[in-house]
């Protein structure tokens, strides 16, 4: 399994190589994974046969060159966390921010607690960071658009997912709290996304990462996509030069309102 889950691209491909983008300084890892732990953002464990764990980083050690994840109650019990224990390698991703932070693990150990539950692992000797989102990125109108796919682990459900916003590199998906559990590092081919009536794209999605949004079980799906099509292109990028205009257009009507009077006694 790739460790590094973009779609291949020239920035891929230097981000799977690690050129430009490993953190050799020792001092540097240290501040960045402070920052993480600090952010409490949440950081995705997966292993190579597909298993995966949703935590946070709790503890960064420096004096005794260890880390520990927190695993939230909601998480608990996971049919995922013994294969994790079990891996002889764990990547773990974060996205704080407009950074995509990488690292790989070894040699994790559970601790137990009475609601929830703590893995510790050594310092990591090498982090990877990846710039995210150099294109502009828009939420979608009212009338959202929509990715029709097929589960990837039931090849019989048919899916019609809500899209929360979307970029020339990819979107983000909302997947409700009756819909089976999808991996992150999953490719999914097949899909056809609905921006209007009129336009609509064939793509490659590649699931990145999953975070829980807080209310209900709804989950957000980050994923990159891949066009199929020569001119799906040139559509997707007229349609986000409208929604850009249409932006400008909405922050310009804003600024010009004139401020509601003051109610009088």
């Amino acid at each position: 399994m790739r460790t590094d889950l973009h779609r291949p691209n020239a920035a891929g491909d230097a981000a799977t190589r690690g050129e430009d983008y490993r953190v050799s300084d020792a001092a540097e890892r240290l501040a960045l994974l402070k920052q993480l732990r600090d952010s409490a953002v949440p950081v995705l464990l997966h292993a190579a046969d597909g298993s995966s764990l949703r935590t946070t980083l709790w503890v960064v050690d420096a004096a005794q060159s260890r880390l520990a994840f927190a695993v939230a109650a909601a998480e608990l019990p996971s049919p995922q966390l013994t294969p994790l224990l079990e891996a002889e390698e764990v990547t773990a991703v974060a996205y704080p921010g407009s950074v995509k932070l990488q690292f790989d693990l070894h040699g994790l150990v559970l601790v137990r607690g009475a609601a929830s539950a703590v893995l510790q692992c050594g310092m990591p000797d090498e982090l990877l960071r990846f710039q995210r989102r150099e294109s502009f990125r828009v939420c979608p109108p009212v009338h959202s658009p929509v990715a029709y796919l097929r589960h990837p682990a039931i090849p019989d459900m048919s899916l019609a997912l809500r899209v929360l916003d979307l970029s020339l590199g990819g979107c983000a998906l909302r997947l409700p709290d009756d819909v089976p559990a999808l991996q992150p590092g999953t490719r999914i081919g097949g899909v056809t996304i609905e921006l209007d009536p009129e336009t609509r794209l064939r793509v490659e999605l590649t699931l990145q990462h999953l975070t829980h949004l807080g209310h209900g079980s709804v989950t957000r799906v980050g994923c990159e996509w891949q066009l199929l099509r020569v001119e799906d292109e040139r559509a997707l990028q007229r349609w986000i030069d409208q929604a850009q205009v249409r932006h400008r257009m909405g922050q310009r009507a804003a600024a010009q309102r004139p401020a509601a009077a003051p109610a009088r006694g």
